[in-house]
């Protein structure tokens, strides 16, 4: 039995020791995956970026930038303030000359109401 003893002792110690570089081998793997992940959403973040710029630069060369579309639709803007304020300077005393006429012109007559 005392022959057996040193043989189990080694396969306890070797089994030990595969244990542990079992686990080193899996805490290995698992910083490399760590890592890989890592590198790679790095480099969806940057493909990303780059996508949006080149979206950005698209989008501006072909529909314009916002100071664009806000300078024109405040030239546009003023435009039809000023064709309503000739518009308004033409008829103006025509509007004025029939509320005038309309005011100061009384007939009298009974009302419809009244019997004689």
């Amino acid at each position: 039995m005392a022959a057996q003893t040193p043989g189990i002792q080694q396969l306890l110690q070797a089994e030990k020791k595969a244990a542990e570089r079992v686990g080193e081998s899996r805490k290995k793997k698992a910083r490399r995956l760590k890592q890989a992940k890592e590198e790679a959403q790095d480099e969806i973040d940057k493909y990303k970026k780059e996508r949006e710029s080149i979206f950005t630069d698209t989008q501006q060369n072909y529909l314009g930038s916002k100071g664009d579309q806000v300078k024109e639709i405040e030239e546009q803007t003023r435009r039809k303030i000023g064709e309503i304020d000739s518009r308004v300077a033409q008829s103006k005393e025509k509007v004025l000359q029939q509320l005038f006429t309309i005011i100061f012109d009384i007939k009298p007559e009974l009302h419809q109401n009244l019997r004689l």
